[in-house]
C-alpha cells in the first residue's frame, strides 16, 4: 500500500534535548525576537527543545517575564542594538535590496525565493491604491507571495498568512509549494547570520502548517517522497526536533488515512445489519429528532476539509472532495426520505399530520442553529410533488413563513442575516457557500497584469472563514440509537420519478388546487 513503502526514522532518532554550549545557545538565541505562531493546536503542544526550533509566540501573547529574563532580553536587545556592526549590516542589507529594486533589474533575474528584505518583498507586490479599502496585499507572483507569507515575525501579516494558507491551492498545487519552501528553507538554514536563520525557521513554521493542513486525498506519493526527503535532510545536518516536528506530522496524516480506509470497507458491512426501525415518526419527540438529526449533520460537517470546498466551486471534482460529497449525498437523501415518507401515505389526513411534524422539527432545528436540516426537510415540504398536493390553508400558509428564509429573490438575505446573528455551534447551508465561491471563482480573473489576483483570493477566504469559524465548536448531543435506526441512514426513498407518479395518482393533474390566501393575493 502507500504507507507501508514509506521508511520513516525510528523515534528514538529524536532525542528531546540535544547537547549544545551554553556559547553557541546565546549566539544563535540573541535578538531573535518573537514569532508569531502558525501551528495548529496539535502542533502547538509539539515538543521544539532545540534551540532552533522554539515554539513560535502567538501575535497575541505577552508572556510574564521575570526580572531575570528580563534583564537577560536587555542585555540581548543591547547586544543586538548596541553593536554598530550588526545594526550597520542592517542598514547595508536594506540599502542593497533598495538599490537593487531602483537599478531596473528584470524581476526574471532575481531568484524571488531567496529574498529576505521586507522593503523589497514589498516593492514586488501589487499593493491597494491610496484610499482604498481592503486588505494591502491584491496581487504578486508565486513566488513573491510565498515569500510574504513566510514573514511570520511580521504580526501585521497574520491574517495574510491565513488567507494565503486557505486559498494558495487554486494557482500552485501542494506538492510545489512544498519544493518552494524546502528549497527557502534550505537556503538559509546553515547561514551563521542570526537574521537569516529566523528565515529559515519563518519558512519552515509554514511549511509544517502547509502539511498539516493538506487533504487526505492530497496526501500522494510524490508529497510523502519530497517530505521524506525532507525529513532525511533535517537529520542529516542535526536540525532533529525540527525533523521530529515533520516525521509526526507525517505518521499522524498516514495514520488517518489508513483510518478512513479502513472504515470505508467497514461500512458496507455495517449497514446490512440495520434495518429500519418499525414505527412511524410520530412515536418520537420532534426536539428528540432535531437533534439526532443534528448529530448525524455534525458529524460529516466537521470531517469536511476546508480546501475540500474551495476546489469543489472550480473543478467538482468528488475524489478531491470526498467528505463534501457525502455531506451533500446526505443531505439529499434526507430531503427525499421526508417526500417520500409523507407521499406514501394513503390517506389525506395522514400526509397532513407528517408534514404538520415536519414544521415542528424545523422549528427545533432552527433552535439548533442547524440549517441544513432545516434546509433539507424544508426543501422537500416545499418540492412540486408535496406542494402541489390539497393541504389545510393553516398548513399551506405555516410552510410559507418558512420558506421565506431561503427565499432567493434577494441573493438569500434573510438566511444570510439570520446566519451572521448566530453564536457556534452551527451546521450551515454549504449549498450557498458553494453557490458564493463559484460566483467569485467565475466572476474575478485568475490573474492581473501576469501577477496572481491575490483581491480573489481574500474574497474566497472571507467566505471559507465563517465555516471553519463554525467547525471549531461542537455540539454536544448524546446518540440516540434507536432513533438512527429508524432514519436507516435515510437510504428507503423514492426516486423523483417515483415521486411523481404517486402525486399525479393521489391528484391527477386537470384537478384544480385550491389556492391559498397569499396566492389569492398575488
Amino acid at each position: 500500500t502507500l504507507f507501508r513503502s514509506v521508511c520513516l526514522p525510528p523515534e528514538s532518532a529524536f532525542p528531546i534535548l540535544l547537547p549544545t554550549s551554553s556559547s553557541e545557545t546565546n549566539s544563535e538565541d540573541a535578538g531573535e525576537g518573537e514569532y508569531v505562531n502558525l501551528y495548529s493546536s496539535s502542533q502547538t503542544n509539539g515538543d521544539l527543545s532545540h534551540p532552533e526550533a522554539e515554539v513560535p509566540l502567538c501575535a497575541n501573547t505577552e508572556p510574564a517575564e521575570s526580572e531575570n529574563a528580563q534583564e537577560v532580553n536587555q542585555d540581548d536587545s543591547e547586544t543586538m542594538g548596541g553593536s554598530e556592526t550588526g545594526k550597520q549590516d542592517g542598514d547595508d542589507r536594506r540599502a542593497k535590496a533598495l538599490e537593487s529594486a531602483d537599478s531596473g533589474q528584470c524581476e526574471e533575474e532575481v531568484d524571488e525565493l531567496s529574498l529576505i528584505e521586507h522593503e523589497e518583498i514589498m516593492s514586488r507586490l501589487t499593493l491597494k491604491q491610496e484610499g482604498e479599502d481592503g486588505p494591502e496585499v491584491r496581487g504578486g507572483s508565486v513566488d513573491i507571495l510565498i515569500v510574504h507569507a513566510t514573514e511570520t515575525d511580521r504580526k501585521d501579516l497574520v491574517l495574510y498568512c491565513e488567507a494565503f494558507l486557505t486559498t494558495y491551492r487554486t494557482f500552485i498545487p501542494p506538492e510545489d509549494i512544498i519544493k518552494k519552501l524546502h528549497y527557502r528553507y534550505e537556503t538559509f538554514c546553515n547561514c551563521p547570520d542570526t537574521f537569516k536563520k529566523r528565515v529559515s525557521k519563518n519558512t519552515f513554521f509554514v511549511l509544517v502548517r502547509v502539511v498539516d493542513e493538506l487533504c487526505l486525498a492530497e496526501l500522494s506519493d510524490e508529497i510523502l517522497k519530497v517530505l521524506m526527503e525532507l525529513v532525511f535532510r533535517l537529520v542529516c545536518s542535526g536540525e532533529l526536533s525540527l525533523a521530529r516536528v515533520l516525521r509526526k506530522n507525517i505518521l499522524d496524516k498516514a495514520e488517518q488515512k489508513r483510518i478512513v480506509r479502513v472504515l470505508a470497507l467497514m461500512k458496507p458491512l455495517a449497514a446490512r445489519g440495520v434495518s429500519a426501525r418499525p414505527g412511524t415518526l410520530h412515536d418520537f419527540h420532534s426536539h428528540e429528532i432535531a437533534e439526532q438529526l443534528t448529530l448525524l449533520d455534525a458529524e460529516l460537517f466537521y470531517k469536511i476539509e476546508i480546501p475540500e470546498v474551495l476546489l469543489w466551486a472550480k473543478e467538482q471534482n468528488e475524489e478531491k472532495s470526498p467528505n463534501l460529497t457525502q455531506f451533500t449525498e446526505h443531505f439529499n437523501n434526507m430531503s427525499y426520505w421526508v417526500r417520500s415518507i409523507i407521499i406514501q401515505q394513503e390517506k389525506a389526513q395522514d400526509r397532513e399530520r407528517l408534514l404538520l411534524k415536519f414544521i415542528k422539527i424545523m422549528k427545533h432545528l432552527r433552535k439548533l442553529n442547524n440549517f441544513n436540516s432545516y434546509l433539507a426537510i424544508l426543501s422537500a415540504l416545499d418540492s412540486a410533488p408535496i406542494r402541489r398536493l390539497e393541504w389545510q390553508k393553516q398548513t399551506s400558509e405555516g410552510l410559507a413563513e418558512y420558506c421565506m428564509l431561503i427565499d432567493s429573490s434577494s441573493s438569500f438575505r434573510a438566511y444570510r442575516a439570520a446566519l451572521a446573528e448566530v453564536e457556534p455551534p452551527c451546521i450551515p447551508y454549504l449549498g450557498l457557500i458553494l453557490q458564493d465561491l463559484t460566483f467569485v471563482h467565475l466572476g474575478n480573473p485568475d490573474f492581473i497584469d501576469g501577477k496572481i489576483n491575490f483581491s480573489k483570493r481574500w474574497q474566497q477566504f472571507n467566505i471559507l472563514d465563517s465555516m471553519r469559524r463554525f467547525q471549531q465548536v461542537h455540539y454536544e448531543l448524546k446518540r440516540n440509537d434507536e432513533i438512527v435506526s429508524f432514519f436507516n441512514d435515510f437510504g428507503d426513498h423514492l426516486a423523483e420519478e417515483a415521486l411523481w407518479e404517486l402525486s399525479l395518482k393521489i391528484k391527477p393533474r386537470n384537478i384544480q388546487r385550491r389556492k391559498t390566501e397569499r396566492e389569492e393575493k398575488t
